[in-house]
Parts: structure tokens; sequence; C-alpha cells
């Protein structure tokens, strides 16, 4: 790995300009927003463009995609080694999503669903890894809840049957994003494996990184909400280290990034990081509303060159 601190695949977040924020201020790997192996299929272009990247992302560009069928994953997985991959084997990864604890794609077999069937999984990671060239990964949780909490089994299985890496989100299905993140259980999985394990789960500061590293032997450390408006935490920067004119200045570039990528799109879409940029700023409040219901980037702009210019002289 080029590093040891990942921006975590989050669905709606980690599209190509967060990524590309992300890597410019130090983190070692991208991955994209996970990708419905049935939309990659069947050529819908809202999928396919989740696959996109950036010149910048290589090497370590790895491409998430989830399904519940098989042989789905499987020539999903050779259509984007095919498209993205052909001339440059060694630059990018294809991971497969088992951590999503969504109904909607969990309760269907695919994410987390897949986790209660680590027979499954082995037949998926045995031909995926038979079938493509580049490395294939994988990002899993606890379990299904905790009363099969099966990581360790699943985490074999993987090494086993072809997989390159792991990342190991602390949590089951059933918990969500609710309650803390059971850092020994990565630990666990890391004495149980030969290959890479990447550690995620409640890494909210700089100081964080430093314990789950040293708690559980992990090789890398995949940061996840914590990055959204704060991308500096790659550099081991906490917010509080960063000076106002830096974050105004990275406000700025991440917005013209989301124009370059969306087109006027770009700006609503910038929103909820526009948000999270500016919390704990005095007046964050007021600011707040402004910048969300500002209908052009020119009267966004206008708004935070005056907040930036009220709060120097303040």
């Amino acid at each position: 790995m080029y590093g040891d601190l990942i921006l975590s695949p989050m669905d709606g977040y980690s599209d190509l300009p967060l990524r590309v924020i992300c890597r410019e201020h130090g983190g070692a790997m991208s991955y994209t927003e996970f990708a419905a192996c049935e939309g990659i299929l069947r050529g819908a272009k809202p999928v396919l463009r989740l696959l996109d990247f950036d010149p910048s992302e290589k090497p370590q560009m790895s491409f998430q995609i989830f399904d519940a069928s098989e042989d789905n994953i499987v020539k999903a997985a050779e259509y984007i080694e095919r498209l993205h991959l052909r001339d440059d084997p060694r630059g990018g990864i294809i991971d497969l999503n088992m951590g999503c604890s969504v109904s909607g794609v969990s309760g269907r077999g695919a994410g987390a669903g897949l986790l209660r069937d680590p027979a499954k999984i082995g037949r998926i990671f045995n031909r995926m890894s038979k079938a493509v060239k580049v490395p294939v990964t994988g990002k899993i949780r606890l379990g299904w809840d905790a009363t099969t909490r099966n990581y360790r089994e699943v985490a074999k299985v993987l090494e086993d049957n072809g997989a390159s890496l792991i990342a190991v989100h602390g949590r089951t299905k059933e918990q969500a994003y609710r309650g803390v993140a059971d850092w020994s259980a990565i630990a666990e999985v890391k004495q149980t494996v030969k290959i890479p394990v990447i550690g995620n789960g409640d890494v909210k500061c700089v100081a964080d990184i430093d314990r789950i590293k040293h708690e559980t032997g992990c090789d890398g450390v995949m940061i996840g909400r914590a990055a959204i408006g704060n991308p500096w935490i790659f550099e081991r920067k906490d917010r509080h280290q960063v000076s106002l004119a830096d974050v105004i200045s990275l406000l700025r570039r991440h917005l013209s990034v989301m124009l370059a990528y969306y087109g006027p799109r770009g700006l609503i879409l910038f929103r909820k990081h526009a948000v999270r940029y500016i919390t704990g700023i005095h007046g964050a409040a007021s600011l707040r509303h402004a910048l969300v219901t500002a209908e052009t980037p020119e009267h966004f702009l206008e708004l935070v060159e005056h907040a930036e210019k009220s709060l120097v002289t303040s």
C-alpha cells in the first residue's frame, strides 16, 4: 500500500471529487462508491459513472462492486478489468462489498447479506481471482448479528480463495453504525490471516488512528465519516489544527472540482460537504442556511467571501 490511511467507500460521498481531494491530502488508496454489478452489466450510465476515476488516483484505485449473484459479480469484475485495467493491471483493484447494512441491499443477499453464506463467498472469490489478473479484495463486517459473528471464518475463506486484502468494519450488519466498533475483532482477523488487513470503524481523530493500529496490528486504517469536511485527517491533522484560511481555500477548491465533474448540479451535490467544512466555525449556523440555499456557484462564493472577511475582521 502507498501509505496507511484510506478513505472509506461511502455511498453518496466518496465520489471522484472527494477522492481526489483526499488523495491530495495523503490518502493512500481510492475506493469508488459501491456499484451494482447488474447495472454495470446492462450498461446503466449512472452506475458506470460510479467507476470513473482521475489518473491521479492510480495506482491503488479500487473499484467496489456488489451483488447477490455469483455470475454477475464475476462478469462485472471481468468487465471492469477490460474497461479500466486492460493496459494497466497493476493500477487497480476490484473489491467486493460485503459490508453494506442497508436492508434493500443486505436483505436480498448482497452486501452484508453475503456474510450469511461463507461457502458462497469462497466460490465467488475462487472464480473472481481466476477470472481477472488484478488483485481482488473484500470489505466485510463482523457478521450478520451478535449471534453470527463469523468474521474469522469469512476472513480465512477469503484468504484461501485468492483475496489479496481484507477491510474489516468492526460492527455487525444488525448494528449498522450504532454502538461501538469492536477493534478486538479486527485484531483477531489480523491474527487469523497472512494477507493485509485494513481496520475500519470509529476512527474520529488522529489519536484514534494510532490507537486502532496499536490495538489491532492492522496494516492500514480506513476512515469514513470523519473525513467528510476534514480531509486533513489524512495528513494526521485534527480540525482544530487547520487554519480558517486553509478551510476556506479547500472549500473553494472542492467546489471547483465538483463543478468541473458534475457541471451545474455540482453545487447542489456539494452542499452536504460545505456544511461539514464549516462545522465549528464561528457563525456556522447562519452561514449553513445561506450556503445550502444558494442557487448559483457565484452566489455561494460571494457568501463564503463575505463570511471570510467578517471572521477575519471580527
